[in-house]
């Protein structure tokens, strides 16, 4: 039998719930129209597209990936690398510009815009989070935010970037980090929270 903890250790009592009231009831959850931002068949229609032919491509085929992700409306630019494991939830609300690199079993969760710039990184494991539910509300709407990362930034292998968020031009965001909120041009962070922890390219150089 566990002790009972002194009344300076004892952890806050829990609040209590509203009555009967359902804090959660996806019974009522609605998905709002026009949010896929196209229908849910062509929706499949990519899903099978993507598992059939892009995540079974060979390694080698960049050119090939970057014409399945046009064909399907993402905007992909010039010599762009995008590793065959990875997987994008819409790809007509991405944008990724000229020499960037996606890595392996990157998830680019779109269910807002998602914009990767010109020779940004973002590395593999990694998990790019556009998409969020409120909360207070007992229905859970959903909604998209939009997350950009911008030119010249690198996300480290294994980061989870929130919401809503912007990587600033340059930016270095540490492995295995999690950001929820902007990070500075050209500025390096960690951590869970990412936090900022000083200039990417230090004062002098």
């Amino acid at each position: 039998m566990l002790a009972r903890p002194d009344s300076e250790t004892a952890a806050p009592p829990a609040p209590q719930m509203p009555g009967d009231a359902a804090v959660q009831d996806l019974s009522r959850f609605v998905l709002p129209r026009g949010f896929r931002g196209r229908s849910a068949v062509y929706v499949q229609f990519w899903w099978i597209i993507q598992s059939l032919l892009f995540r079974t491509s060979p390694q080698i085929c960049k050119g090939w990936r970057r014409f399945i992700l046009r064909c399907f409306g993402a905007e992909i630019g010039p010599r762009v690398q995008v590793r065959p494991r990875v997987r994008v939830t819409y790809p007509w609300k991405v944008r990724i510009g000229a020499h960037a690199w996606v890595g392996d079993d990157v998830e680019i969760y779109s269910l807002g815009p998602i914009s990767i710039g010109r020779n940004a990184v973002v590395s593999q494991g990694s998990y790019l989070c556009a998409g969020t539910h409120d909360h207070r509300d007992p229905t859970f709407p959903i909604r998209g935010e939009p997350i950009v990362i911008e030119d010249e930034a690198w996300v480290a292998a294994g980061c989870f970037i929130g919401p809503g968020v912007t990587i600033g031009r340059g930016a270095v965001v540490g492995a295995r980090s999690v950001v929820l909120s902007d990070i500075p041009p050209g500025m390096m962070a960690a951590g869970h929270p990412a936090r900022v922890l000083g200039p990417r390219i230090p004062a002098g150089r």
